[in-house]
């Protein structure tokens, strides 16, 4: 799945991303960038002239307060910016990464959190695009205690390949597995075309198996980053957590937003 192809135009973006810009193109190729894909200058933190390269950009830190977590400990907020793809329940061990397209979480996930029954609890694909925020938050204050770097295929994560194509569960993708005072949540980072960089702090980028001692994280600290856009899937055991209604695909959402209710 992994083919020449797409591999080799990954690491040419990637080797594009990282190339340092003289001080005085930053900012205009930055504006061009936010022109062309919708992104927002106007939350990025600093004078855009701090970042050295278009991949520093891209994973830029947003100014202070710009997305405020939702403090309602009975709702669970989004993890990251991006537009909701597929929300659904596990049925039969499968999900749907897209209307007619199921797929089993075990596909997904490995053997990442194998001991934990995921039947009849939900899950949630948000889209990330290149206009997005592309940094990663804790959804609940959680120890990292697994986590399996899998490769795999890097086809296009955007939502009309989804709809063609089951591409979730063979794209390359690290599931983690975050232990809160409610139980087990998995978020799983998916890989892209042009993505194959998927930091996850504290780890190395080839962590696989249990994570010792366990990272800590609280409820809306930064986890994980993309190094361009992709997709992410969120998944809760039965019983824990119910999507809210403004959980819908194709709306788009904030990380920090509610996204989820105490299914009890």
């Amino acid at each position: 799945m992994r083919t020449p192809l797409r591999m080799a135009l990954s690491k040419l973006v990637g080797w594009t991303a990282d190339r340092k810009l003289p001080g005085a193109l930053r900012a205009p190729a930055y504006k061009t960038y936010a022109k062309l894909t919708g992104a927002s200058l106007a939350e990025s933190r600093g004078p855009l002239d701090i970042y050295p390269s278009l991949g520093a950009f891209f994973v830029r830190h947003l100014n202070a307060g710009a997305r405020p977590i939702e403090a309602d400990p009975t709702k669970l907020p989004s993890p990251v910016d991006g537009t909701f793809q597929s929300i659904t329940p596990v049925t039969n061990g499968t999900v749907l990464q897209a209307k007619g397209k199921p797929y089993t979480v075990r596909e997904l996930l490995g053997d990442v959190g194998a001991d934990v029954d995921l039947e009849g609890g939900h899950q949630w694909t948000i889209y990330l695009s290149p206009r997005d925020y592309h940094r990663i938050h804790a959804p609940e204050t959680c120890e990292l205690t697994e986590a399996r770097w899998i490769p795999g295929a890097r086809w296009s994560v955007q939502p009309w390949v989804l709809n063609w194509l089951k591409v979730l569960p063979v794209n390359e993708r690290f599931p983690l597995r975050l232990e809160t005072d409610r139980g087990p949540l998995f978020l799983v980072l998916v890989g892209a075309l042009n993505v194959g960089r998927m930091r996850v702090l504290g780890l190395d980028p080839r962590h696989a198996g249990p994570v010792r001692p366990a990272l800590p994280f609280a409820r809306g600290a930064e986890l994980a980053r993309f190094e361009m856009g992709s997709t992410i899937v969120l998944l809760s055991p039965k019983g824990v957590w119910k999507p809210t209604a403004n959980c819908v695909p194709g709306r788009t959402v904030k990380l920090g937003e509610a996204i989820a209710e105490l299914a009890e």
